[in-house]
């Protein structure tokens, strides 16, 4: 499964590379990254929607996470990327409207990554 990762902080992509070494090495998953969401969308652009789950920050300079859910949302349909929202900010607020947005799922950070490899090892099934 190929994944997208979205966040501003840069360190996110060895922290993932450590937690999913094992899946990486065994091909059951494939990490991208980008550092915005304005980089999330060229990227989306540019391969062709591979990326078949996005996992983004929602607190980001530029374009929030929020914005990006919304664009990649509205513009790719057939079949739209599971998106998985990560936010420091677990309130009410952020995760009513990431769902209002059609968010399939939301993380807290830190992000439990226990639970994040069970979530997404279901969306394989």
């Amino acid at each position: 499964m190929k994944i997208l990762v979205v966040d501003d902080e840069r360190d996110i992509q060895t922290l993932f590379e450590q937690r999913f070494r094992r899946e990486i090495r065994s091909g059951e998953f494939s990490f991208d990254f980008a550092f915005s969401g304005e980089e999330a969308l060229k990227y989306l652009e540019s391969r062709k929607q591979e990326a078949v789950l996005i996992l983004s920050d929602i607190n980001m300079p530029g374009m929030s996470g929020l914005e990006l859910l919304k664009n990649i949302k509205e513009k790719y349909e057939k079949p739209p990327p599971v998106v998985m929202m990560i936010t420091a900010y677990g309130d009410k607020e952020n995760y009513n409207q990431a769902m209002q947005l059609g968010a399939d799922d939301f993380l807290t950070k830190p992000v439990d990554f226990t639970t994040l490899k069970e979530k997404l090892k279901s969306r394989i099934l």
